[in-house]
């Protein structure tokens, strides 16, 4: 099996989604709601480590205010650039600014079942048979972890997901299933082994975490705790905000940036006063809410150019960014799965955002589909194609090839065709087929995608954790669920 992971750096193409001055606009508006509205930090260690620094903390309300450059200087400490490693080295990913990343989707209860293909509640084995395939999928270069083991406890549920990951693919871990103090102690001593020790973590982080504001302005205090916990072990943390037009944001695009802009800066900020320079990303997954319903989109032109400009404002901060792309509202791989998933993963792409998650699926975020997590890599490979842009030099520029077949012939013959022809985009999904065949056999991409998902689950094997680690890993967790919660 190849290590090779995809990504797309170096690339041609730009867009200007916001101008500086509309950026700076932005951030002002962010610092001046900071200060004068707050931010709900429900955790008695966070209000203490504000409080620590001079903030306005009202215990009561759990309302932080804090002073734009208390924030501004704490958002200084924040490194620009690391690594998020892997179990195998081969396979670490540099979060510099010129890398676009693909990973999973996250925290789904349902999937449609690979085999049988009925939708049902997801289970520990789903998880593991994802990160089999993914681990054989260049496409794919790291795990959030995509679905909920619902078979499992509540309050290991989420130890149990890493260490199936562990067991079954080589590649970075990151997961938004750690909600409390006492679960991510027990994640950073699980990724501590897999790394080798505490030391070797901080140096390698094999886990990064995630975890989810609760807009508008607000936070949950588990989950602070939990990344005060990871920033504490110099484990990657990032929160993200999904600040919906209509109903947890302003109805206006700006509006909803400033919401979630003030929740994301405000916990890294956080993160900075108590660990400063402890590595950390800007996290976002912005969207409208229907107009029928007020329910969440997944998809839109709105989501499109949020996510580009979550991308720009992550660069003003200069940290890496996690950024929701894919994840269609679609009930099935079909037109709008399409068209949604190609042109939010080219916004979050064209702004070079580090690391996009989403793949493989369907209706907001809530129902796995192996077919789409075939046909989202596909996306991705046209993405990474088109942002290569066209090179203009003078072996592209083939002038002796074109003299030398001259008017009215062909190509396919030449050296130059030869050298060149690989690079043509060359799909697997795509019905390139002759009208007359495609009418015979009437399959289309869905099949085939989910042929290729059987195939490798059938086929790929990982490299295996070692067996003495695997029952240490289980140690810890299962001493875990002996405590009452």
């Amino acid at each position: 099996m190849t290590k090779t992971i995809q990504s797309i750096t170096n690339p041609k193409l730009r867009l200007e989604v916001l101008t500086a001055d509309e950026v700076r606009r932005i951030h002002d508006a962010t610092l001046y709601m900071i200060e004068k509205v707050g931010v709900r930090f429900p955790s008695k260690r966070a209000l203490e480590i504000w409080e620590a620094h001079g903030a306005e903390v009202d215990h009561q309300t759990k309302i932080v205010r804090a002073k734009p450059h208390l924030i501004e200087e704490a958002l200084k400490q924040a490194p620009p650039a690391y690594m998020l490693a892997a179990r195998d080295p081969q396979q670490d990913l540099p979060l510099d600014g010129n890398h676009v990343f693909v990973g999973t989707d996250g925290c789904g209860v349902e999937v449609i079942d690979i085999y049988t293909g009925q939708r049902r509640t997801s289970c520990l084995n789903d998880v593991r048979d994802i990160a089999r395939i993914a681990d054989a999928t260049p496409e794919i270069a790291f795990h959030w972890v995509p679905l909920s083991a619902q078979d499992k406890p509540p309050h290991t549920r989420g130890l149990h997901e890493i260490k199936v990951i562990w067991e079954n693919s080589t590649k970075h871990v990151q997961t938004e299933s750690i909600y409390n103090e006492r679960e991510a102690r027990a994640a950073m001593e699980i990724a501590a082994l897999i790394a080798g020790g505490k030391e070797e973590l901080r140096k390698r982080p094999v886990l990064s975490l995630m975890q989810c504001s609760t807009p508008p302005l607000g936070h949950d205090g588990g989950s602070l705790d939990a990344a005060l916990v990871a920033a504490e072990f110099g484990v990657p943390t990032g929160f993200m905000t999904m600040a919906s037009c209509l109903t947890t944001g302003p109805a206006t695009l700006a509006g909803n940036l400033v919401v979630g802009n003030a929740e994301v800066i405000a916990a890294t900020a956080l993160l900075q006063l108590a660990y400063p320079g402890a590595p950390v990303f800007y996290a976002a997954a912005q969207t409208a809410s229907d107009l029928r319903t007020g329910a969440y989109t997944g998809g839109g032109p709105e989501d499109f150019l949020l996510a580009a400009a979550g991308g720009v404002l992550a660069d003003f901060y200069n940290i890496p960014i996690s950024m929701g792309s894919f994840a269609t509202g679609a009930k099935e791989p079909n037109w709008q799965a399409g068209i949604e998933n190609s042109l939010s993963t080219f916004m979050a792409s064209i702004t070079m955002c580090d690391m996009l998650l989403g793949v493989g699926f369907l209706y907001g975020s809530r129902i796995w589909s192996y077919a789409q997590m075939m046909m989202d890599c596909e996306i991705f490979n046209i993405v990474h194609k088109m942002m290569q842009g066209i090179v203009v030099d003078e072996e592209t520029l083939a002038l002796e090839t074109i003299a030398a077949v001259g008017p009215g012939g062909n190509f396919l013959a030449q050296k130059h065709t030869k050298r060149h022809m690989r690079n043509l985009f060359l799909p697997e999904f795509l019905d390139r087929r002759p009208y007359g065949e495609w009418e015979t056999k009437r399959d289309d991409a869905r099949d085939w995608a989910l042929a290729k998902a059987r195939r490798i689950l059938a086929e790929h094997q990982p490299d295996p954790l070692d067996p003495k680690l695997s029952a240490e890993l289980d140690r810890i967790i299962e001493s875990l669920e002996r405590v009452p919660v």
